[in-house]
């Protein structure tokens, strides 16, 4: 089963990238989206059979891949609680945004290739998810790296989308670089690239240190700081978080699958697979915690400036992960894991919803063109409010919460609970970025869905309306000014403009009904095996570090802690209301008095700023450098330029020595023989 489950994706992807238009456009979806159902519905069993107690861990040999020396690499699928979470994770997701893609991708003549980039993603990140060793896991890892880029860059004759196929590719060659040298460092430790081994032998390798760049360091340190290294650019964690707002231009399901569900998890999975590593160091868990709860924070500033629908919510996934390594971080795996499974629904319902709005507003992405949405496009309303009410923690406590009401309350819990001073400052920030995403959250929603229509200034709409060429205003230079920024400001047109939004084909709104449904009932089902001692013991064993005492101790923090999510998230929903519904001036205002800080959340920390000058100047001097100094200037100078001159010149002599007169020719045979007459007389 679990072979059909991997491999299906991988068939149909062949097929339908080869078969191409000689298919057509709906054999190849049917294929591609058919393997990915199938899959889907064969990977819920497992899963639910981990939860149950009936299924234990399992390893399903492939072939034989590597055998130098002492490496010994088999490829094997490995099956255990945290490979099954997994499993329904990517294909539930894939195959909804498969189906959601015959929809939003209608119009587009290369559907069979997007397609078979689908599919192709899924099996990579599959192969990624199932691995029994590293090697098979820095497969997977650089398949989905590969994929990633290939729906990047999707729509090609844009050099926007080609900007940012190139620059996520070459930002994850960083850190996969660093996950390289893990996986290098590991082999030399423990003598074995086998994921079993290793997690057992790593216990006993706590204390020990081993040479690197001319010191002594600690062993389990070092290897686990390079591994998240890898995590690091695969999860977009600040410092090399700067390719996933940019990878928005891919197609909007390219959004949902890739950046929201599926491929920036990896690296989640890869520190949860490795944790009795982790365990074995201290200070890399510190680092761990720290780089999430900073990636956490930057993430939600950033994402409560931003005017495209699809930056706000990219935004919210970077700072969602982050909030996933931090739990990582202080011990929490399970809570981490419960995070991840709960994001994949309200995360890809968001994009999916933010999809169906684009497509509604003939691709207009910015908000302040938005506005009275929901009388338009009720069933996408109502999907979103779902997704908005998950990922702000909206609950209950004791009776009924929303999908982030269990998870994201559970890991700021721990983080809590920890007692340590770097878990105690995750803690804070965590809090501190929960307002901050309900704001963001309900500022997209009042801004999309309430106030009066904005859709007469969008030049998308116009360009709909009349054919105009109009280009699409940048959001960059948009919103540098305080009159432009603003959504709500008096100067900005209102009124449809003859322009009325239309809802969404049913391929689309079902994938969101089934997600909505996800968002709505995933954390209140799934809670107790990923959280409650007792039953997590049991869920987990064997697949990470459960520690039944920490998960107990979550359930005992002071009530103050319990509710603090549930304050802020009030705030941020009073504070967005009152911003965007009750006084529409107030945004500009607060821009007018907060230019500096505005500017700052706006360019986004000036990380691509700072890395332009660091780095892509540099690189780009050094390039043409050795281009037209090195190359043209030298090698090609001296080498075939030089030849090639030389050998022309040469024509040239004795092309003049070539005239067709026959005493020209009978003169130079005299001047031979007087030369040859002279050389021998004079010997």
């Amino acid at each position: 089963m679990i072979k059909l489950i991997v491999f299906l994706p991988l068939l149909a992807a062949i097929v339908a990238g080869l078969g191409n238009r000689a298919l057509g456009n709906t054999l190849a979806k049917l294929i591609t989206t058919g393997a990915l159902f199938v899959s889907c519905a064969l990977s819920w069993p497992i899963f639910i059979g981990f939860l149950s107690g009936s299924l234990t861990e399992y390893v399903e040999p492939v072939l034989t891949f590597i055998r130098s020396g002492d490496l010994v690499v088999d490829w094997a699928l490995r099956v255990d609680a945290l490979t099954a979470v997994m499993l329904v994770v990517v294909t539930t997701v894939s195959s909804l945004v498969h189906l959601y893609s015959w929809g939003y991708m209608a119009e587009d003549d290369s559907q069979p290739r997007f397609f078979a980039y689908l599919s192709l993603f899924t099996f990579a990140m599959l192969m990624l998810v199932t691995a029994d060793n590293l090697v098979q896991m820095f497969f997977g890892w650089e398949g989905v790296g590969l994929a990633s880029y290939l729906l990047i860059g999707f729509w090609y004759h844009k050099p926007s989308a080609n900007a940012a196929a190139i620059k996520a590719f070459v930002v994850n060659r960083v850190g996969d670089f660093g996950f390289l040298l893990g996986i290098l460092g590991t082999f030399l430790v423990f003598g074995t690239v086998s994921i079993p081994a290793i997690l057992e032998a790593a216990p006993g390798m706590a204390g020990t240190t081993i040479g690197f760049l001319g010191a002594r360091v600690d062993t389990m340190t070092l290897l686990c700081l390079l591994l998240f290294v890898g995590a690091m650019g695969k999860s977009a964690q600040l410092g090399l978080h700067t390719w996933l707002p940019d990878a928005m231009e891919g197609p909007t399901p390219v959004s949902a699958l890739i950046h929201a569900a599926t491929m920036v998890t990896a690296g989640v999975f890869m520190v949860c697979r490795l944790s009795p590593m982790f365990e074995a160091s201290d200070t890399a868990l510190a680092v761990v915690t720290f780089v999430g709860a900073a990636t956490a924070l930057f993430a939600a500033t950033v994402g409560t400036v931003q005017n495209d629908i699809k930056r706000v919510i990219a935004y919210s996934t970077c700072s969602q992960l982050g909030y996933m390594f931090f739990a990582a971080g202080v011990g929490a795996y399970s809570a981490a894991m419960f995070h991840l499974f709960t994001h994949a629904f309200f995360k890809a319902l968001l994009f999916l919803g933010a999809g169906s709005v684009i497509h509604a507003m003939h691709h207009e992405q910015d908000m302040r063109f938005y506005g009275g949405l929901r009388k338009s496009i009720p069933l996408t309303f109502w999907a979103m409010m779902a997704g908005t009410l998950a990922i702000t923690g909206v609950g209950v406590l004791g009776v009924f919460g929303f999908a982030g009401f269990y998870s994201k309350d559970a890991i700021i819990e721990a983080a809590f609970a920890s007692g340590t001073t770097v878990g105690s400052l995750a803690f804070f920030i965590g809090v501190f970025a929960a307002l901050l995403t309900s704001f963001y959250s309900w500022r997209l929603m009042f801004l999309t869905f309430w106030g009066e229509p904005r859709w007469a200034a969008s030049e998308h709409i116009q360009h709909a309306l009349h054919g105009d060429e109009h280009d699409h205003p940048d959001d960059e230079t948009a919103g540098a000014e305080p009159h432009v920024g603003d959504p709500g400001a008096k100067d900005i047109p209102t009124g449809t403009g003859g322009y009325h939004p239309h809802e969404s084909p049913w391929t689309m709104l079902l994938p969101l009904g089934v997600l909505a449904l996800g968002a709505i009932f995933a954390g209140f089902l799934f809670h107790a095996p990923f959280l409650e001692p007792v039953e997590g013991a049991a869920f987990w064993a064997g697949s990470l570090v459960f520690d039944a005492h920490f998960m107990e101790a979550l359930h005992h923090v002071p009530l103050w802690v319990k509710l603090s999510p549930a304050v802020v998230m009030l705030l941020g929903l009073l504070i967005a209301y009152y911003a965007y519904i009750r006084d529409t001036s107030f945004p500009a205002r607060f821009v007018s008095h907060f230019r500096i800080l505005y500017a700052f959340l706006l360019h986004k920390w000036y990380f691509d700023e700072i890395y332009h000058f660091l780095f892509v100047r540099p690189a780009f001097w050094f390039g043409r450098l050795f281009w037209k100094k090195g190359d043209e200037g030298t090698i090609d100078r001296f080498g075939p330029d030089g030849a090639a001159a030389l050998i022309v010149g040469g024509n040239k002599l004795t092309a003049r020595l070539q005239s067709g007169y026959v005493y020209t020719y009978a003169l130079v045979m005299l001047l031979g023989v007087a030369a040859a007459t002279t050389w021998a007389m004079t010997r």
